[in-house]
């Protein structure tokens, strides 16, 4: 029996470096670029357009407007907690109303080492969280309790 699947592997890596192969064979049309009508004269390429809110939009419309505000704010050297996080966000035209932030500190008193601040945008989650340095974010669904992040957030009564 061993010789048979080990006939059998071989078979299978045979017409899998076929199918690959296949696009490499000789008279197979070769795609060419195509030049862009919004190119400018002399110019290689166009610089790609800065990302813009889009209140229509989902989570992930929105996500690369998301992440250019906050890295923003984060190159700035500004303050990067919680408050400051909401309050760039605001200013860059999200609805606070629509915002959920963790603490800043926790029960001990001391700096909580991440923060994380959310967006619910037309049924969707921005999620943003910082921390150590590090920036991350996604795009998901609303939680079933209508709230973008799980667990423990503060008002945002300011």
């Amino acid at each position: 029996m061993r010789g048979s699947g080990t006939t059998w592997g071989a078979a299978i890596l045979a017409t899998g470096l076929a199918f690959a192969l296949a696009g490499c064979a000789p008279g197979a049309p070769t795609p060419q670029p195509t030049a862009s009508s919004s190119a400018s004269a002399g110019s290689e390429t166009a610089a790609p357009a800065a990302p813009e809110l889009n209140p229509q939009g989902t989570a992930t419309d929105n996500l690369p407007y998301f992440d250019a505000t906050n890295n923003a704010l984060i190159a700035s050297g500004g303050g990067l907690d919680g408050r400051s996080f909401i309050d760039n966000l605001v200013n860059a035209g999200f609805s606070k109303a629509a915002m959920e932030v963790t603490p800043d500190r926790t029960t001990v008193n001391a700096q909580a080492d991440q923060i994380q601040f959310s967006v619910r945008i037309n049924g969707t989650c921005l999620v943003g969280q910082y921390g150590a340095g590090e920036y991350n974010s996604a795009a998901t669904a609303v939680l079933g309790d209508g709230r973008c992040l799980i667990g423990t957030t503060r008002p945002i009564d300011w």
